[in-house]
C-alpha cells in the first residue's frame, strides 16, 4: 500500500528546504530587483540626454535617435548581467552571451537584407548624403526626401504618391543631390526661321530670360544654336535657378512663356514643322474670307 503519511512528510520537508533557501536568498533578490530598476531609470534618463544633447549640435534625427536607443539598450543589458552576477549566476551569463552570439550569427544569415538595410541606414545617417527636404534622384527615381529611416529612405515624387527605397540600395547606387547648393542648371529648347538674324535671337533670348525674377544673377545665361533642320535652326538656353525657391516645371514654363512673348514682339518667328496643320490659322485665314465676300 502507499504510505501516503511518509509521502506527506517528504514533500513538507523539500517545501521548506526550499523555503528556507528562498528566505536566505530574498536579500540579492532584492538588490538584483533594485539593480534592474536602477538600470532601467538610468536608461531612460541617460538616453534623453543623448537625444537633448546631440539634438542641439546635429539635425541628424535618424543618427540621434540610433544612438539613443543604443544607450538605452547598453545600458539595460549591463544591468541584467550585474543582477545576473549578484544572484550567483555568473555561468547563466556566460551562457547568455554565448548563446547571445550563436543567435545574433543565425539572425545574420537568415535576414541578410535587413541587416545590410540596417547598417546602410546607418551609414547614410552618418555620412548624410541626403536629408530631411532635399531633391534627389537615386535607384531611377526623383523626388524630394520625406523621411530618413534606418531601414529605407521615403520620397515623396511630387505626383501624389510616395516612394520607399531600400537604404542598402540608396547606399550602394549613385545620388544626384538637387539640393546640395540649391542652384539647379535648366535647360530650354527651342527653334527659330531661316530668315531671322540668329545675333539678335541669341540677344533677345538672353535678356528675356535673364529679365525672370526666378533667374539667379549670379550665374550666367547661356544662349546656343545646336542644328540646322529642315524647317528651322534649333537653339538651347542654359539658366540657373533656386529650387529651394521654385520647382523647375514652373520655371520652365514660366520662361517658355516669356520666350514666347518677346520672340512675337520682336518679329522673331518660332516655325511649324511643314506637315503641320495650324487649325488657328486657317480659321483665322477663313474669317478674313468671308468678311472680304460679305463686303
Amino acid at each position: 500500500m502507499i504510505d501516503f503519511p511518509a509521502i506527506a512528510h517528504l514533500i513538507f520537508q523539500k517545501l521548506t528546504r526550499w523555503s528556507h533557501t528562498f528566505l536566505g536568498f530574498l536579500p540579492e533578490i532584492a538588490i538584483a530587483v533594485l539593480v534592474i530598476l536602477v538600470a532601467r531609470f538610468l536608461s531612460g534618463l541617460l538616453s534623453r540626454v543623448v537625444l537633448s544633447g546631440l539634438g542641439r549640435v546635429s539635425h541628424n534625427t535618424s543618427l540621434v535617435g540610433l544612438l539613443g536607443t543604443v544607450v538605452r539598450v547598453l545600458v539595460i543589458s549591463v544591468g541584467l548581467f550585474v543582477a545576473l552576477g549578484v544572484l550567483g549566476l555568473d555561468k547563466t551569463v556566460t551562457s547568455l552571451l554565448a548563446g547571445a552570439g550563436v543567435i545574433a550569427l543565425a539572425v545574420g544569415f537568415a535576414f541578410q537584407d535587413l541587416t545590410a538595410n540596417f547598417i546602410s541606414g546607418t551609414m547614410i545617417a552618418i555620412a548624410r548624403p541626403l536629408q530631411t527636404g532635399d531633391t534627389v534622384e537615386t535607384n531611377g527615381f526623383t523626388g524630394r526626401v520625406l523621411e530618413v529611416k534606418l531601414r529605407s529612405i521615403v520620397l515623396d515624387n511630387g505626383k501624389g504618391q510616395t516612394i520607399e527605397i531600400p537604404s542598402k540600395d540608396v547606399f550602394q547606387k549613385p545620388i544626384t543631390n538637387f539640393s546640395r547648393t540649391g542652384a539647379r542648371r535648366l535647360e530650354l529648347a527651342f527653334g527659330v526661321s531661316y530668315l531671322d538674324d540668329l545675333d539678335h535671337v541669341q540677344q533677345v533670348a538672353t535678356a528675356t530670360i535673364r529679365a525672370l525674377p526666378f533667374a539667379l544673377k549670379d550665374q550666367p545665361v547661356q544662349v546656343y544654336f545646336r542644328s540646322f533642320t529642315l524647317d528651322n535652326v534649333q537653339g538651347t538656353i542654359w539658366f540657373w535657378i533656386d529650387q529651394r525657391t521654385i520647382a523647375p516645371p514652373p520655371a520652365l514654363s514660366e520662361a517658355m512663356k516669356a520666350l514666347k512673348t518677346a520672340f512675337n514682339r520682336e518679329g522673331i518667328l518660332m516655325m511649324f514643322r511643314p506637315d503641320t496643320f495650324d487649325l488657328k490659322k486657317r480659321v483665322e485665314e477663313a474669317g478674313e474670307s468671308l468678311e472680304t465676300l460679305n463686303r
